[in-house]
């Protein structure tokens, strides 16, 4: 095993292997890797990720991480706080307990475990624009005495366009399924015909550590975190911001709108700032995840990649009055991230998490 063991585990429990996209260059993946792997070792497992690695893919990655920086069109500055931001990335995810390395292509090369655990994450989304139809995800050469998925999920695949028998063949092989999604439940629900259960995300089923107490923020911000916001989206966050004095922080991608820009921040800074933001505005499925976290306002609006997550999240917890429409009252947002989370949502992600842990109580036995 290579990497720093964050959560020692010294248990006789299963030896479990983590599969999912921990090398994809944003903070979702970090956190939702890490906090399942935690999750899983606080269970008693001796959980690792399973390090599968592609020269293709790590290209894929890099070049999106870094298409953000267009020469002249932000300060140069900022277009070296993207690469300081995947520098630091790379580095913490290398600090997670991992397998030896292998080729994502060459599965049969990885180590056998009792338990192989597939998601989260877009893990069986087959039009991910370079993951997508990759079998190892669905199973396809896995050494593993029993295959389990968590809160997997289809991505922007939708169901409308069902699943091929050939997809469903391998789903089949997991002696227990469950997804993040309404999207998703659809989808294997349709090819299995049988009933697969929602569960939570692992930022929400398994929260971080809260981050070190730095007391109040010494000057109240709104967090923004996403890109390539609606021009009305941005009107109305920046509206709502100054009439209460707020300032914009933009962490993770330059938004010109936004007062300060914090693009080179670590996933423990990331986690920090919107733990300590006064309200959030977002367009990432993860935004909203740590929003519902830290039971902060927030507003999100939908765009064509991400529709499916976010709007099956918003829904589950029952939190749509927060998803922000082009004929939205101009009002809703000022109500959004002006007014404290609705106690009926935190009582439904509470629902929500009691549920998960029933399913892994029996997923995992």
């Amino acid at each position: 095993m290579k990497g720093r063991d964050i959560h020692k585990s010294t248990s006789d429990g299963p030896m479990v292997g983590v599969l999912t996209f921990h090398r994809c260059v944003n903070y979702g993946s970090y956190w939702q890797a890490r906090c399942l792997l935690e999750g899983l070792r606080n269970r008693g497992a001796n959980a690792i990720i399973l390090d599968h690695d592609s020269s293709r893919i790590k290209a894929f990655e890099w070049r999106c991480a870094l298409h953000h920086v267009p020469v002249g069109s932000i300060p140069s500055r900022d277009r070296l706080c993207y690469v300081l931001k995947l520098l630091k990335l790379s580095s913490a995810r290398a600090k997670l307990p991992q397998s030896r390395r292998f080729p994502l292509e060459q599965a049969p090369r990885m180590e056998e475990f009792d338990i192989v655990v597939v998601g989260s994450d877009e893990v069986w989304n087959l039009t991910h624009p370079w993951y997508g139809g990759c079998r190892l995800f669905f199973g396809a050469g896995v050494s593993a005495q029993r295959l389990i998925s968590y809160a997997a999920s289809f991505g922007n695949y939708d169901a409308n366009g069902g699943l091929d028998k050939v997809w469903a063949d391998y789903l089949r092989r997991f002696s227990a399924v469950s997804v993040r999604d309404l999207n998703s439940q659809r989808i294997v629900t349709s090819a299995l015909e049988s009933s697969v259960p929602l569960v939570l995300d692992p930022c929400l089923q398994f929260p971080p550590r809260p981050p070190r107490e730095t007391g109040p923020p010494k000057i109240p911000f709104l967090a923004i975190y996403g890109d390539k916001f609606s021009k009305t989206f941005v009107q109305r966050v920046r509206r709502f911001a100054r009439s209460r004095n707020l300032r914009l922080l933009s962490v993770g991608y330059h938004n010109s709108w936004a007062d300060t820009q914090r693009i080179s921040a670590s996933p423990e800074e990331f986690a920090s700032i919107m733990a300590n933001a006064t309200c959030i505005a977002t367009n990432f499925f993860h935004g909203c995840i740590f929003a519902l976290k830290n039971r902060k306002p927030f507003v999100t609006e939908l765009s064509t990649y991400r529709r499916n997550k976010i709007l099956g999240l918003i829904e589950q917890v029952g939190a749509e009055k927060h998803l922000l429409a082009e004929d939205s009252p101009a009002r809703a947002c000022e109500r959004c991230l002006g007014e404290p989370l609705d106690p009926d949502v935190s009582t439904r992600i509470d629902a929500l998490r009691a549920r998960s842990n029933s399913y892994l109580d029996h997923a995992l036995q």
